[in-house]
């Protein structure tokens, strides 16, 4: 218990902390591998969506520090996704919108 009387803060230690930064950067660089191997198109395929998904995940990295809370990096999960689906979501609603527009007005 520590000297104030408070419950010890609940946090990651500092081996939690180093494997979820090794694991966000080893999934970053196994993503460029799939990217860069000449073998099959379906593993090259998987690498370009883990690109992206992993580049979202290393806005986590410089929260990755001993006594952080896990509802820290969840909640900045949480923002990450909910960007990622605002910005999907009007990627596809301008792609549409551009489809509709450029139509001829016979079709």
């Amino acid at each position: 218990m520590s000297e104030s009387g408070s419950a010890p803060r609940r946090g990651l230690s500092a081996r939690q902390a180093g494997t979820v930064e090794g694991v966000i950067v080893g999934a970053s660089i196994l993503s460029l591998v799939l990217i860069f191997q000449p073998f099959s198109l379906r593993l090259f395929s998987i690498g370009a969506g883990a690109v992206v998904i992993v580049g979202l995940l290393f806005n986590l990295v410089p929260m990755c520090r001993p006594g952080v809370r896990i509802s820290s990096l969840l909640k900045g999960l949480a923002v990450i996704v909910v960007a990622f689906a605002i910005v999907t979501a009007l990627s596809l609603a301008s792609a549409e919108l551009y489809a509709y527009y450029m139509t001829p007005n016979g079709d």
